[in-house]
């Protein structure tokens, strides 16, 4: 099943205990955040206001007592994306989100899919489906994904990862 805007938001607010992310690529190409990504690029500053929806719907999500987190995997050097990214999640660590970096740069990939998806509640699999130029065209809720099998790549890619602020630091 296809999940577009309000149906993606309605779905995605109603998890119960935890949302887990991994994302893979190096450059996502996202028409709402396109102009805060060329000014962040011209000046090397980001600046989101404490009221941005998507670091509200964190601290809401964190207050009512679920977590919500991601492992991106990355290779150095970061491309220019990845840069604006990294000063996003500083806000959205402060906000709640538990952040971690997998650096695949100076070691082989642990057996993670090279596939995007959030993973809600340990029981339903979202596939985020993007173009190659990072362009996203869908998200297909799974009707019947091998569970354990997601649950591993979860396990595996926090259990490989490092908190945001740790690697940021390294």
């Amino acid at each position: 099943m296809r999940l577009d805007g309000e149906a993606w938001r309605a779905f995605f607010d109603r998890y119960e205990r935890e949302a887990f992310r991994l994302e893979t690529l190096p450059l996502y190409s996202m028409p709402g955040e396109q102009e805060e990504y060329e000014r962040y690029r011209a000046s090397g500053e980001l600046i989101i206001p404490d009221d941005d929806p998507w670091l509200t719907r964190v601290r809401g999500f964190r207050n009512s007592g679920r977590w919500i987190g991601r492992v991106h995997v990355i290779t150095q050097p970061l491309s220019d994306y990845l840069q604006y990214e990294f000063a996003v999640y500083a806000h959205t660590a402060k906000a709640g989100e538990d952040i971690r970096i997998l650096d695949l740069t100076d070691r082989p990939n642990p057996g993670l899919p090279e596939q995007d998806f959030w993973m809600f509640d340990n029981s339903t699999v979202v596939l985020m489906n993007y173009g190659p130029d990072g362009a996203q065209i869908g998200r297909d809720l799974l009707s019947s994904p091998d569970l354990d099998q997601y649950r591993h790549w979860k396990d595996l890619a926090l259990s490989s990862s490092v908190p945001y602020a740790e690697y940021i630091q390294g």
